[in-house]
């Protein structure tokens, strides 16, 4: 290994480790990565008991149907499942578009697109199981 010129050398009392710690320039990719994490373990569990539920429910009428949604435990999981699920979409679809798209203003119109569409969409979801969890 070749050695390094004195003179190149920054004069600095941080460690190597201190200059590095973090999480880059942007400061928040650990914190991105660690909530992906995160809500796709915790959509887990709740995939599994929809798909189940769905399973079993087959042939419910619509009035079992809503007072299935009704259920207080039921009404909180598919709550819980709906915003998890918008939140992860809306996250792994970010890191796509800042991997892919190229254009600054391409990646942030796309970046806020993609976000309020699955606000939108996640509010709808909500307000559609609240109306049948309060009418039941």
């Amino acid at each position: 290994m070749a050695a390094q010129d004195p003179s190149l050398r920054q004069t600095t009392l941080r460690t190597p480790l201190g200059r590095v710690r973090g999480s880059g320039s942007a400061k928040s990719g650990t914190h991105h990565w660690w909530m992906q994490r995160v809500s796709s373990i915790a959509l887990l569990p709740l995939t599994i008991w929809f798909v189940v539920s769905l399973a079993t429910s087959a042939g419910m009428t619509q009035l079992e149907a809503a007072a299935w949604i009704g259920h207080p435990l039921n009404a909180v999981l598919l709550l819980a499942f709906i915003g998890l699920t918008f939140q992860h979409t809306a996250s792994g679809l970010q890191v796509i578009l800042e991997d892919y798209a190229k254009p600054e203003w391409v990646k942030i119109a796309s970046i806020l697109a993609v976000k309020a569409v699955c606000v939108l969409l996640a509010l709808a979801a909500v307000v559609a199981v609240l109306r049948l969890a309060v009418r039941v």
